[in-house]
């Protein structure tokens, strides 16, 4: 993020452009009235399951302090492992403040299960760019999969973005240590995969090879739908906690959880074999993660209300959106196909104008570690980088599609939007 300007037309919205973005935002909230009503009734059930892990698990004020150094005996950790087991409906998990990210945490995962000579299959076309190079798909000399020796193929979408089953068979008659399923559709124009869907593709997979290893990438899904990827035939699931688990409050990190020998595997590559997930202190900063966890259904039904409104509104103006308006949400991610790219930039101002912190910055298109184009990035979270709180996003290549996801309460969502239309249309960047 910088402070320099974009170089884009910067003409003031009139009131009667700001009147006509308040009126379309508002129609639009009228519209997915009865979405809004079923998303606020769905906290209801994630909540109680976050309750009943707390409970089961004795949760006490004395958890929330961690032991310092190696981190040994930390009770803190333990109950915070076994609490997220319960409510991510695994046999066993991992929470630590020292994944840097979800892409981290996925790598530890990747790392930690698959040897040199095993193949790594991804049944949901290219994964998400941050795993590029981690899988050696990009880049060099940095000690890629490739560069152990692992052999990574990919199974291609269908054309209309669906996992292409028909070819499954054919693409698992190698054998294959483990198949990478993505959840969210990522930065690709494709429905993100429901937890139901994922179930399904996991028994067939097991059908074709049981000794494979079902790996999920779960980020931005998470308390989505009733179930998580472990409930229905995951082996292995990981994600992050500055996105929907973190509520939008822990301060960093990530998680693994699935089966406890793959989970013990993944902590074994984020510290090293002989101390797995025994080591690693929580800097006295595990209440946050708890009451993080606890806000999270919360914010996560205010997140889908959120993108519900941003499909609607933009729907409504003649854009492709993906999910479509009324559709069922498998994550947070909202995407809108703009095809301008002065449209996604302003936008993004507009949005970054529009935030808590950091209000003042212009969202310059820069490169970003691990992603292969330039990025343009409003994220006046009060977490940096997080994904929790209202943010958007996208690559600067064709088609320009925007990226929306979190938003702590659909409010600030609808304020974000209607700033967002004005300013497209002061600067005649919105269709008559």
């Amino acid at each position: 993020m910088h402070r320099s300007p974009m170089g884009l037309p910067a003409a003031k919205p009139s009131a009667a452009q700001r009147d006509w973005a308040r009126q379309r935002v508002e129609t639009a909230l009228q519209r997915i009235a009865p979405q809004m009503a079923a998303r606020t009734a769905g906290v209801r059930p994630r909540l109680e399951r976050v309750l009943e892990a707390f409970a089961a698990e004795g949760l006490g004020v004395q958890h929330f302090a961690s032991v310092s150094g190696y981190g040994h005996g930390d009770l803190g950790r333990e109950v915070l492992d076994r609490v997220f087991a319960r409510v991510l409906q695994a046999e066993a998990a991992a929470v630590r403040l020292q994944f840097v990210s979800g892409t981290h945490a996925i790598a530890a995962a990747l790392f930690g299960v698959l040897r040199p000579g095993d193949r790594l299959l991804a049944l949901t076309g290219r994964p998400y760019d941050t795993l590029e190079e981690v899988i050696g798909i990009r880049g060099s000399g940095q000690g890629s999969l490739a560069e152990f020796g692992i052999t990574y193929d990919e199974l291609a979408l269908t054309p209309d973005g669906r996992v292409d089953t028909d070819r499954l068979a054919k693409a698992l008659a190698l054998p294959t240590r483990m198949v990478l399923i993505q959840r969210s559709c990522g930065y690709s124009w494709r429905p993100s995969l429901d937890v139901a869907e994922i179930g399904r593709l996991c028994e067939r997979v097991k059908a074709l090879q049981s000794g494979v290893v079902c790996f999920v990438d779960n980020c931005y899904g998470e308390l989505v739908q009733e179930q998580e990827p472990t409930a229905v035939g995951a082996d292995l699931i990981a994600g992050s906690l500055i996105k929907n688990l973190g509520g939008t409050i822990a301060p960093s990190g990530g998680y693994v959880a699935g089966r406890a020998d793959l989970v013990e595997q993944a902590c074994c590559r984020l510290t090293a074999p002989g101390i797995g997930s025994e080591g690693g202190s929580g800097f006295d900063l595990h209440r946050l993660l708890f009451q993080g966890l606890f806000l999270a259904p919360q914010m996560v039904g205010e997140a889908l209300i959120g993108a519900d409104l941003v499909a609607t509104v933009f729907a409504e103006l003649g854009y492709a959106t993906n999910p479509g308006p009324g559709a069922s949400r498998s994550d947070i991610i909202q995407a809108v196909r703009l095809g301008d790219p002065d449209r996604l930039r302003q936008i993004c101002r507009a949005f970054q104008a529009a935030s808590p912190v950091g209000a003042y910055l212009d969202p310059v298109p820069a490169p970003m570690p691990g992603y292969a184009s330039e990025l343009v990035m409003a994220g006046g979270t009060f977490i940096d980088g997080s994904t929790s709180e209202f943010s958007a996003d996208g690559p600067l290549r064709e088609p320009y599609v925007l990226y929306t996801q979190g938003g702590t309460h659909h409010a600030h969502v609808a304020i974000a939007l209607e700033r967002a239309l004005a300013a497209l249309k002061a600067n005649d960047l919105i269709p008559e």
